[in-house]
């Protein structure tokens, strides 16, 4: 979703801290299981075993139940110029940036990678570098007279501090009411903050734009995951995040870059939304509520990590604390895990998995779209995590019969 002046659930982990898994993420490094893995067939017969021995013992055992070859970077950008939608431009460009991004992360190009990422791309932006976001000067005065308020700063010194020339000749505020992307915003932000003092009292020397490319991907996120980066950086990583390239690679980084043992994409989804795991710490907070007879909310966060004091997720499991056999401090740090696929290991994990499979007379689910509603003063409707990742995936699945 577009997201920029509320960070949300992007505070959690990661980042979010979020993205890699899916997307690279925050999608690359973060997929250990690929949705479409490849598997080894076993070697049933006594005979055939043997010789797969001595084939070890010759060193040539590599050769049996290998991967099929990796796909050439031309073959990678001819299955997406063919996955693209037909109304796409550039396709080539497309393709060659998303190439570029699964080959420097080493997510697999499977038909079923490539679409997810198409799929969100196309939610997220219809394929625009760039894209329009109705209303968007008036959203950023908004949020301007918003944070002046809680500073107790007077209207009146807003108007005059937006009257100033800006570097291009026009004063801030005639290049907010003219802004029409994100990228023209947070150059403008950027350019108040830098050389007006009052966009230092009102924003802190942080640009308020959270999200921006075509896959609407954190910014912060990238900031996080730019080590490895293939390209010489334009200026800023921020700049970046507003290309096409940048965008992809990081977006890419944030759906495929970690790795989870979801059944199907629809869970990646869900995360690229709501953070890393969120579906996964939903469906354990789901667990809890059924074990511990406390109502939780299934957002997916685990702890407060704006805070030392106990959230309610940890609350409800030191009430469990003798069940689980369990102290304070340790339920706490496993807790902490779960930004991570670590936290499936924990004693924590698995011993409210089997309380709540008791009690409930049957497994219950290991993920589950968490409840979280959409907040931004972009969104006008009521929309949810489960929304977008169903959107989402309706894409994919279309992609997929491509």
């Amino acid at each position: 979703m577009l997201k920029w002046f509320v960070a949300g659930t992007e505070q959690r982990g990661a980042l979010r801290v979020d993205i890699r898994g899916d997307a690279l993420p925050s999608g690359a490094g973060h997929l250990r299981n690929y949705w479409e893995a490849m598997s080894i067939k076993p070697l049933h017969s006594l005979r055939w075993a043997a010789v797969a021995a001595s084939l070890a013992l010759a060193g040539c055992a590599g050769q049996l139940g290998s991967k099929a070859p990796t796909p050439s970077p031309a073959q990678v950008q001819a299955q997406v110029a063919r996955l693209l939608p037909a109304k796409v431009a550039d396709r080539q460009g497309w393709a060659r940036d998303i190439q570029v991004a699964f080959t420097a992360q080493g997510i697999e190009p499977s038909k079923s990678n490539l679409c997810a990422v198409l799929a969100v791309a196309e939610q997220e932006s219809t394929y625009q570098v760039d894209p329009p976001v109705p209303g968007l000067g008036k959203i950023a005065r908004s949020e301007i007279d918003r944070r002046a308020a809680k500073v107790h700063v007077p209207s009146m010194l807003v108007s005059a501090a937006l009257q100033v020339s800006s570097p291009n000749g026009k004063s801030y505020s005639e290049r907010l009411a003219g802004a029409r992307t994100e990228k023209e915003l947070s150059t403008i932000f950027d350019d108040f903050i830098g050389s007006v003092p009052m966009g230092k009292t009102l924003f802190g020397g942080f640009n308020p734009v959270h999200t921006g490319g075509p896959m609407q991907v954190s910014i912060d996120f990238a900031e996080q995951q730019a080590r490895n980066y293939p390209y010489s950086v334009d200026g800023s990583i921020r700049r970046e995040v507003f290309s096409r390239r940048g965008g992809m690679y990081f977006g890419i980084a944030h759906l495929l870059g970690y790795p989870v043992n979801y059944p199907q994409p629809l869970y990646r989804f869900a995360d690229f939304n709501a953070g890393w795991y969120a579906s996964r710490n939903a469906a354990f907070q789901n667990a809890l509520s059924v074990a511990s007879g406390i109502s939780l909310a299934l957002d997916g966060d685990l702890i407060r990590y704006d805070s030392i004091m106990p959230g309610s997720t940890e609350l409800a499991a030191r009430a469990l604390g003798k069940s689980l056999d369990m102290r304070n401090p340790t339920i706490r740090n496993q807790l902490e895990k779960g930004n991570s696929l670590e936290f499936e290991d924990t004693k924590l994990y698995k011993r409210v998995f089997a309380l709540a499979d008791q009690a409930q007379g049957k497994a219950l689910p290991r993920q589950i779209l968490p409840g979280i509603q959409l907040k931004s003063p972009k969104i006008t409707r009521k929309l949810t995590t489960a929304w977008f990742a169903k959107r989402v995936d309706e894409r994919y699945q279309r992609c997929m019969a491509r």
